[in-house]
């Protein structure tokens, strides 16, 4: 049994069995999710997870020391890409929160064990049993989105922070139906 919501598109089965719900403490990964959520606002995930691989040939692999450097001329440059989803206020949210992930980097030591301290370090196993029971946002997301957009983020809403914490593993969010609820730490 699989989650209902990836069937129908090998791209999303393969992200589900494989990504979706995995906790996630690398800070590149972290920084590549925050972003490609933060992209997908009004969109379907399918839509960024196809473009993904140019997203991460055109953003340097989401090294935010990287991208917190951009300039005019390369947002001009992403603008004209066909390849990324070209909305100029997603462009800059990437150089201003790379920006803003570099303080926190710089604060607490690194990203993750500032964004890891929400769930005190560990994923929240939740136990829905069908689709519609997934929440869009939770007290914690609108507390971590809260705090990111006091740090200087955007396109960090709740219901954004929350599909963050489902992709990065923050939540376990499989069915209770699904195979990967119990490999990633769910119990009936």
């Amino acid at each position: 049994m699989k989650c209902d919501w990836c069937l129908g598109d090998e791209q999303y089965i393969h992200y589900h069995d494989t990504e979706w719900g995995v906790p996630v403490y690398d800070e590149y990964k972290l920084f590549e999710f925050l972003t490609l959520e933060g992209a997908q606002a009004g969109l379907s995930w399918l839509t960024v997870l196809r473009k993904r691989e140019h997203y991460r040939k055109v953003f340097d692999q989401f090294k935010p020391e990287i991208i917190a450097s951009y300039d005019s001329t390369k947002v001009e440059s992403l603008m004209n890409d066909a390849g990324i989803i070209r909305n100029r206020l997603k462009i800059t949210s990437t150089i201003k929160n790379a920006q803003a992930f570099l303080a926190i980097q710089e604060q607490q030591g690194s990203f993750a064990s500032y964004i890891w301290s929400f769930v005190d370090g560990k994923p929240i196993q939740n136990s829905f049993k069908t689709i519609k029971d997934l929440p869009a946002e939770s007290g914690i997301s609108k507390l971590i989105s809260k705090d990111l957009k006091k740090r200087g983020f955007s396109f960090v809403g709740s219901t954004i922070i929350y599909a963050y914490m489902q992709a990065t593993g923050m939540v376990n969010d499989h069915l209770s139906s699904c195979n990967r609820y119990l490999e990633l730490g769910g119990s009936i």
